[in-house]
């Protein structure tokens, strides 16, 4: 049995990676999913290696190649991400794998057959290449914003381009995307996670409740002396405020 370590935030994608590999392999023996930076590394500090990390590249603390600053990673890694390929075709050197969310069948199969005909005389080569190509892609990554979110759909996942996401909502303590067909999603995000895992030129948080794309905003409407309503595409919400202490700076925002 090879062991497994998942470090994935966003749980429809955990549970999703998770099914697929126990269809693909069922040596692969899945002893953990870590959902931050901080849990891996003190996971990592505490415990043997595994035998495999399967890895996203953004986590909701912060990219996860901070985690090879700390500690030395000497098993095989398989990255999984929501960038876009051109952003990490370095990971496709040098026999280092990546996977695009959302991650399919085919994809994961290549991975792990790549991954069980590593000889132990490999894994250090492997080692210092994944060094080399993390300090590189680090540098791609480093101020680059998150490409899409992983939602649930009925039994299957999808993924939702942060382009045509139009609005993210908070309601009773969950959160949710509106995308620019209508449809909403929950997320296993806050609007404080979101708020750093997205362009601040794209997005601006305008209230405790709401976080809006500049591009779906169709209307902007006096409400009082102090506030603003706005109007979003393809929601239905009337009561999208702009909060009294967000309004100066979110007409600057405007302004850029």
């Amino acid at each position: 049995m090879y062991k497994t370590l998942i470090i994935e935030d966003e749980k429809p994608a955990a549970e999703h990676l998770q099914r697929l590999i126990n269809q693909v392999d069922v040596k692969i023996d899945i002893i953990r999913i870590i959902s931050s930076v901080d849990e891996a590394l003190i996971w990592l500090e505490n415990n043997p290696l595994p035998d495999l990390i399967f890895l996203d590249v953004q986590l909701s603390d912060g990219l996860s190649f901070e985690i090879f600053n700390y500690i030395n990673i000497t098993c095989p890694v398989i990255f999984t991400t929501a960038y876009e390929e051109y952003a990490i075709k370095a990971f496709k050197v040098n026999s280092i794998d990546y996977l695009l969310k959302p991650v399919g069948f085919d994809d994961l199969k290549y991975a792990i057959d790549k991954f069980t005909s590593i000889n132990n005389n490999f894994r250090d080569t492997y080692n210092q290449v994944i060094r080399y190509k993390v300090d590189q892609v680090m540098k791609l990554l480093t101020n680059n914003y998150k490409c899409r979110f992983v939602v649930n759909v009925g039994m299957h996942i999808r993924s939702v381009e942060v382009e045509k996401i139009n609005l993210f909502f908070s309601l009773e303590k969950s959160t949710f995307l509106l995308d620019n067909t209508g449809k909403t999603y929950d997320i296993d995000y806050s609007l404080e996670q979101i708020e750093k895992l997205t362009d601040p030129k794209q997005f601006f948080r305008i209230s405790r409740k709401h976080i809006v794309n500049i591009n779906a905003i169709s209307d902007i409407i006096s409400y009082t002396s102090s506030r603003l309503k706005l109007k979003i595409v393809s929601s239905k919400d009337d009561d999208i405020l702009v909060s009294r202490s967000k309004l100066a700076e979110f007409r600057r925002w405007l302004e850029r």
